[in-house]
């Protein structure tokens, strides 16, 4: 792995950590939304905002191979 068996439970963590706080944040500012404005169209257009903008910043990832930390065999001698 890329960062280790070491810090698998930390990184796990970050994500579902991260995860769940948006998921709180996602449906309480819906409803806020709701309250404020008498509909959810704001919600719906902030969500394809920020899929356009979550796309632009994915857009110029180039995924490889993640390099090999094995030793290398060494010939001759």
């Amino acid at each position: 792995m890329m960062f280790g068996t070491g810090n698998l439970g930390t990184l796990f963590g970050i994500v579902f950590l991260s995860h769940q706080v948006g998921a709180f944040l996602g449906v309480w500012l819906g409803g806020l939304a709701m309250e404020q404005t008498g509909s959810f169209l704001p919600v719906w257009w902030a969500g394809i905002a920020l899929a356009v903008i979550a796309a632009g910043l994915h857009w110029p990832i180039v995924e490889r191979p993640a390099p090999s930390f094995a030793p290398s065999a060494q010939t001759g001698s």
